[in-house]
């Protein structure tokens, strides 16, 4: 399994097969496995909660099938912190864009509140779901996850993303459910944009004016991107690979 981001020189021509979107309540694991599912440790992880904000394209490939794997910051609907609101709505937008959604759990914690209220965005959505019951980091305990079907999003897989336990069973039925077809990665062609500057100087609020969306956070507090977040415009016959 090899992990490159969307924008990976010689992509060119690579198949992708759909787009996945990871979403669940804060800390409970949605990093660790975007670094698992990709061999890398493009995704952020901490044990402090709420360090993924924006959405977080990557490019994941399993057994010779690629597809686009979205990272989203948790969503909590009784977080009243400054950033709750947005990184909400990039989840949603993420939930909108997906092919398939893994909503990940924390099966040592079990069902909460807070899942319940993901679970309502999830169930009238047209998107398929995968409920993953995390951190069984024993195979003996993977009977814990059939808690989770008390949330009716069908039958939950247990998963340790920190060990790797079921994770490849977990990248075949994420292969199988992909439509096969999806939006390709941008190749050698691109023209690569870094916006840089100091905290708080306005280069979100650019990024999002050239897309013409809200595709980061944007936020008075400095500091309030955390991760590099590629990003690919195309604008007549040239496509642009922008960076903040």
């Amino acid at each position: 399994m090899t992990a490159r981001t969307p924008s990976d020189g010689g992509s060119k021509g690579v198949a992708v097969a759909g787009t996945v979107a990871i979403v669940g309540f804060p800390n409970v694991g949605k990093s660790t496995l975007v670094n698992r599912l990709t061999q890398s440790r493009a995704a952020v992880v901490h044990e402090t909660p709420g360090v993924t904000r924006d959405r977080k394209e990557l490019l994941c490939d399993w057994n010779g099938v690629a597809f686009r794997l979205i990272d989203t910051g948790g969503v909590d609907e009784a977080d009243t912190g400054p950033f709750a609101a947005s990184i909400a709505q990039q989840a949603r937008a993420a939930i909108e864009e997906a092919d398939l959604v893994l909503y990940r759990d924390d099966a040592r914690a079990g069902i909460t509140p807070g899942d319940e209220e993901l679970a309502a965005i999830l169930r009238p959505a047209r998107t398929s779901v995968i409920v993953l019951a995390n951190k069984l980091d024993d195979p003996r305990r993977d009977l814990d996850a059939l808690e989770f079907h008390r949330l009716g999003l069908g039958d939950p897989v247990p998963l340790s993303a920190l060990h790797g336990h079921g994770t490849g069973d977990l990248l075949d039925e994420i292969v199988s459910r992909l439509p096969g077809t999806g939006v390709a990665p941008v190749g050698d062609e691109a023209v690569r944009v870094a916006i840089l500057g100091r905290p708080n100087v306005g280069k979100s609020s650019l990024l999002n004016a050239l897309l013409g969306e809200e595709r980061v956070i944007v936020s008075d507090v400095p500091g309030t991107t955390l991760d590099a977040i590629d990003t690919v415009l195309r604008r007549g016959e040239t496509t642009f690979l922008l960076v903040d």
